[in-house]
C-alpha cells in the first residue's frame, strides 16, 4: 500500500472517529429542537416607541433642570402630538419649550447641543424656532440607535428571567433587522406563567403621593381632576390603583380608584441591587428589597423630608399601594400588596432580572406537547431509513458493484453529519430532519456525477485506472458548483430565517460539506483501494 492511500485512509478514520466520539449516545450529545421536544415558541415585539418617548421625557426634563440652573425660569415644555408637530413643522418625536426670550433661546440651543447627546458623541436633536416655541427634534439617527438597544436590552433581560426560571437550553434571539425577538423555551409545562414572566415590563418607580398626600387606596379621578380645579399641574399625573386578586394574584379589570402623584421618581427599578420572597408583619407575602448606595441615599433623603406622606409604589404604571412614610427609610424596604405566594416569587425574579425597556407584544404563540415531538422523531427516522433504502436499492441496480463506494460514503456521510452537528452544538429540528434526507439525495448526486463520467471514459475505450481518474477530475467542477450554490442558499436561510428555518440551513450547510468529502475524497480512497489490491484490472463493475 502506498503511502498517499494509508495517509488519506488513517484521516478517513480519524474524523469517523472523532465524530462518533462528539456525537454517541446521540439522546445525549444532539440538541433537540422546540418542534421535536415539545415547548413553547414565541415571536415578540418590542414596542419600540415607548423607549423613544422615555428618552424624550427624560432629555426634556434634563433641558429644564439646566436651563434652572442657568437662572431660565418660567419655562414650559411639552411633547408634541402628530397633529401639533405638523403645524410647526417638526418630526413626530419633538417637544416644544415655550417662555424663553431671544437670549435664552440661544442659551437653551447651547444647552441641549452640549448636554444632549447621543452614545457616538453627535447631536441628538435638531432644534428650530418656531413662533415662540423652541422645537427640539430628535435626529433619526439617534432614534434608530434607541429601538436597536431597546431590542438588544428587551432581549437580555428576557434571557435572564428565562434562566432564573430554569428554562434548560433557551433559544432567544432578535429576528435581525427588525424589533422582534424570537423565544423558544424547550419543555415548559406552565406557559401561562411563562408568558406573563416574560411580557411584564415590570417598570419600578416610588412616588410621592401628590393628592392624597397622605397614604390611600385611591380615591375616584373626578375628586382629584375637582381638587385641580380641572386642569393638572405639569409635575403630576394620574394613576389607577388596581388592586390584584387575592387568589389568582392577577389584576382586577375594575379601576374605580386613582391617585395623584409626582412626576419625578423618588427611586426606580434601576435602583434594587436585590429583591426576594419574603412575609410582612402578619405573615403575608411580601417583596423585600435591598437598594444600590447611591439609590439608598436618595430613597433615605426623600422619605426622611416626607414623613407622613404617602408613597406611592408604582409597578408598570398602576399603584400597587400606596403606605404613609412612618419614618427615614435607608437602603432596604418592602413592597406590599395583595399579593399570593407565587406572585411575589414571580414579582421578586422579574424585579431582580431588570425591568423591560419597553412593552412587549405577542405575534405569535405555539405549544408543542412532548409526545407529538416523540411522534415527530419516529416518524423522521423512518423517513430517513426508507430514504437510504431507496437510494440504495436504486443505485446498487443501475451501477451495480461501484454502487458499494456510494453506500459506503453515504453511511460514513450520515456519521460525519451527526457529528457536525453534535461539534457545533447545532440544534436537530424538524426541518432539520428533512435538511438530512435532502443530504442523502445530495450525497449520492455527487456519486451520480462521477459515475456517468467514468462510465463515458470507459466508453471511448480508457482503461479502468484512467477512467477513474478522469471521471472524478471532470466531475469535481460540477459537483462543486452546484454545492456552493446550494450553500450559499443555506446560508442566507441562516442568517436571515428563524427557528426551524436556521435548523434546516444548519443541517443542510453541514451536509453539504460533509457529502462533497464523501463523495470526492472517501469514494476514490475506496477505488483506489481496490486498485491497488490487483495489479491489472481489464473490467469495472458499473
Amino acid at each position: 500500500m502506498n503511502r498517499s492511500l494509508l495517509y488519506r485512509g488513517l484521516m478517513i478514520l480519524a474524523l469517523v472517529a472523532l465524530s462518533v466520539y462528539a456525537a454517541w449516545p446521540l439522546d445525549e450529545k444532539i440538541r433537540l429542537g422546540l418542534d421535536l421536544r415539545g415547548g413553547m415558541h414565541l415571536v415578540l415585539q418590542v414596542e419600540t416607541e415607548d423607549a423613544v418617548r422615555t428618552e424624550l421625557d427624560q432629555d426634556r426634563e434634563t433641558l429644564l433642570q439646566l436651563a434652572e440652573k442657568e437662572g431660565i425660569t418660567g419655562l414650559s415644555s411639552r411633547p408634541l402630538t402628530e397633529g401639533q408637530v405638523e403645524a410647526v413643522g417638526g418630526a413626530v418625536r419633538s417637544f416644544a419649550v415655550t417662555g424663553a426670550d431671544d437670549q435664552q433661546a440661544e442659551t437653551l440651543i447651547r444647552l441641549a447641543r452640549e448636554n444632549l447627546r447621543a452614545d457616538d458623541g453627535d447631536p441628538a436633536w435638531e432644534v428650530t424656532r418656531r413662533g415662540d416655541a423652541l422645537v427640539f427634534t430628535m435626529e433619526d439617527q439617534h432614534v434608530r440607535a434607541i429601538e436597536r438597544q431597546t431590542v438588544t436590552k428587551a432581549r437580555d433581560t428576557i434571557d435572564n428571567r428565562v434562566n432564573e426560571f430554569g428554562v434548560a437550553e433557551p433559544v432567544i434571539q432578535p429576528v435581525s433587522g427588525t424589533d422582534r425577538i424570537l423565544v423558544q423555551l424547550p419543555g415548559v409545562d406552565d406557559p401561562e406563567r411563562v408568558r406573563d414572566l416574560i411580557g411584564e415590563t415590570a417598570f419600578l418607580e416610588f412616588r410621592l403621593n401628590a393628592y392624597p398626600r397622605e397614604g390611600s387606596s385611591g380615591v375616584p379621578r373626578e375628586q382629584i381632576l375637582a381638587h385641580y380645579g380641572g386642569e393638572l399641574p405639569d409635575d403630576v399625573e394620574i394613576l389607577p390603583v388596581r388592586p390584584e386578586d387575592d387568589d389568582t394574584g392577577a389584576a382586577t379589570a375594575d379601576e374605580p380608584f386613582y391617585l395623584a402623584v409626582e412626576r419625578r421618581s423618588v427611586i426606580s427599578g434601576s435602583d434594587l441591587k436585590d429583591a426576594m420572597s419574603s412575609t410582612g408583619q402578619f405573615n403575608e407575602p411580601v417583596v423585600r428589597f435591598n437598594l444600590t448606595p447611591e439609590g439608598g441615599r436618595r430613597f433615605s433623603e426623600a422619605t426622611g423630608a416626607n414623613v407622613g406622606r404617602g408613597l406611592a409604589i408604582v409597578l408598570d404604571r398602576r399603584v400597587v399601594s400606596s403606605p404613609s412614610i412612618k419614618s427615614e427609610i435607608g437602603d432596604t424596604g418592602i413592597i406590599e400588596g395583595r399579593f399570593t405566594p407565587q406572585r411575589v416569587a414571580d414579582l421578586s425574579l422579574i424585579l431582580k432580572s431588570g425591568a423591560l425597556p419597553a412593552d412587549i407584544t405577542y405575534l405569535e404563540e405555539r405549544t408543542v406537547g412532548p409526545s407529538l415531538g416523540r411522534d415527530s422523531i419516529r416518524q423522521g427516522l423512518r423517513a430517513g431509513l426508507i430514504g437510504i433504502s431507496l437510494v440504495g436499492l436504486c443505485i446498487l441496480v443501475v451501477y451495480r458493484l461501484s454502487a458499494i463506494n456510494a453506500l459506503v460514503a453515504l453511511v460514513l456521510d450520515m456519521v460525519l453529519l451527526f457529528g457536525g452537528l453534535a461539534a457545533f452544538n447545532a440544534t436537530l429540528t424538524l426541518p432539520g430532519i428533512a435538511g438530512i434526507v435532502l443530504t442523502i439525495g445530495m450525497a449520492v448526486d455527487a456519486n451520480v456525477l462521477i459515475f456517468e463520467r467514468i462510465k463515458e471514459e470507459l466508453k471511448a475505450g480508457r482503461t479502468v485506472r484512467s477512467a477513474i481518474d478522469a471521471g472524478f477530475g471532470k466531475a469535481l467542477s460540477s459537483i462543486v458548483d452546484g454545492n456552493i450554490t446550494t450553500l450559499i442558499a443555506a446560508l442566507f436561510l441562516f442568517q436571515f430565517g428563524t427557528g426551524p428555518i436556521r435548523g434546516f440551513a444548519v443541517t443542510l450547510s453541514i451536509g453539504i460539506l460533509v457529502s462533497v468529502f464523501t463523495a470526492v475524497i472517501v469514494s476514490r480512497w475506496i477505488f483506489d483501494l481496490q486498485l491497488a489490491r490487483r495489479e491489472r484490472v481489464e473490467r469495472l463493475s458499473i
